[in-house]
């Protein structure tokens, strides 16, 4: 092969792969569909995300009561629930069914029942309970009740140790009741706000799922408008697998880089979020994740045979992919199958990336093993890409052949007319 005959093959390459690219960016935004999923739900939903999850904390929850004891300690120790920030006790009920059903008409969120035996046992020396019942439709409830009725119960417990300690003095008292100072401050979230815990988990999700959807709609458009339901067409400049791949890959990675530019720069700007990562850092470990992304819905969109499909297949995993990534549920927790389950996505090793690069301030050192791990994603997934799409081509050819085939059958048993302009009698076949 001579340099000329190289540099046209080169260029008829580097052309195709132009194409389609172009041709790819084209229909993006003539479908509306993938429109919606690229630019619409990106732009829109982390958003919408922010919005509701905006005020961090939930305070003053409602509450119910249900004090049989009815002393002055019950009655303290419940003054000292409602005077914190997240609790509101709304209602005194008699017994337990009178609070139930303002629990089922969700008037309250929980309910706290101190039993007849509170005081006596308080009295004898003995430990006492106090029942706290919560609507666990919302976790943050749950945690708004539990905080104020533990803080309420160390309170008063530090005031029975101060009685039972006779005459002493206040330095005495406090060192009795706290032998060992201590402040609990939430490193990197001193707020505990739920925003700042999960919206960076669910931006770097929105990243992958909407390449999901959209990558796998624009497949189901492709195979409903060939006339062999193929995903890649007869043309000329469709016939190298490397164009096909690296063509559709430029043009969604052109389109996600200012994507995820705004989902994850501006987004959390807009809300106040922790935002500490460095730009060039923050820039480095995105680059490897959109490509595994993108290569990995890219591999999955060959089993779209239909626009809607994707919606059925894809959606419903948002949820337990954020699970099993380690974030929304502790990592130790999750059985060793699921964990190395999650590794097939690249979501699990973006968002752990992700968090602590923006959150934690880590440098790409720090976050090493899952910069390594989305480059050896985006590697495995590239290849298994072209893999697919090279039987797609190959289909696309062994389809157009058959075609052709049945062409010049038709045209060579094709029925002659008589000299004076009847048919003759057909062709049999055996």
């Amino acid at each position: 092969m001579n340099k000329d005959s190289f540099r046209n093959i080169i260029r008829q390459g580097f052309s195709g792969l132009t194409h389609i690219c172009a041709h790819e960016l084209k229909q993006v935004f003539k479908d509306q569909g993938v429109l919606i999923f690229f630019l619409l739900v990106p732009l829109a939903y982390p958003l919408i995300y922010a919005f509701i999850y905006t005020n961090e904390v939930v305070r003053d929850v409602p509450a119910a009561v249900v004090d049989m004891s009815n002393t002055s300690t019950s009655r303290k120790f419940l003054r000292l629930v409602d005077a914190s920030a997240d609790v509101d006790i709304r209602y005194h009920c008699t017994d337990m069914e009178e609070a139930k059903a303002l629990l089922k008409e969700t008037k309250v969120y929980g309910i706290i029942y101190i039993p007849d035996e509170f005081n006596k046992d308080l009295s004898s020396g003995k430990q006492t309970t106090v029942s706290l019942y919560c609507d666990m439709s919302g976790m943050l409830y749950y945690k708004s009740l539990l905080l104020s009725c533990t803080n309420a119960s160390l309170t008063v417990n530090k005031q029975i140790q101060i009685s039972r300690a006779g005459n002493t003095t206040d330095r005495q008292d406090e060192i009795t009741t706290a032998p060992i100072e201590y402040e609990d401050i939430s490193l990197f979230n001193p707020q505990d706000g739920f925003a700042s815990f999960l919206i960076p988990a669910v931006l770097i999700l929105i990243i992958q799922q909407t390449l999901l959807l959209g990558v796998g709609m624009s497949a189901g458009t492709a195979r409903e408008n060939n006339r062999f339901k193929d995903l890649v067409p007869l043309n000329r400049n469709y016939k190298g697998t490397l164009r096909i791949v690296i063509g559709k890959s430029s043009a969604y990675l052109l389109i996600y880089l200012i994507v995820a530019a705004y989902i994850l720069c501006l987004v959390p700007q807009f809300f106040s979020l922790v935002q500490i990562a460095r730009p060039w850092t923050l820039l480095a470990f995105i680059f490897p994740y959109l490509l595994a992304c993108i290569f990995f819905s890219m591999a999955c969109s060959v089993f779209i045979h239909h626009r809607e499909s994707c919606l059925m297949i894809y959606v419903f995993t948002s949820v337990p992919l954020l699970f099993i990534s380690g974030i929304s549920w502790p990592g130790s927790a999750i059985p060793e199958f699921w964990k190395i389950f999650s590794y097939l996505f690249p979501s699990t090793f973006g968002i752990n990336g992700f968090v602590r690069i923006n959150t934690m301030g880590a440098t790409l050192h720090d976050v090493l093993p899952e910069y390594r791990a989305l480059w050896l994603q985006a590697g495995i997934y590239f290849i298994i890409t072209c893999l697919v799409y090279r039987h797609q081509v190959m289909l696309s050819q062994r389809h157009a052949k058959e075609k052709l085939h049945l062409f010049r059958l038709k045209k060579t048993f094709k029925p002659k007319k008589k000299s004076h302009g009847g048919p003759e009698s057909p062709v049999h076949l055996y």
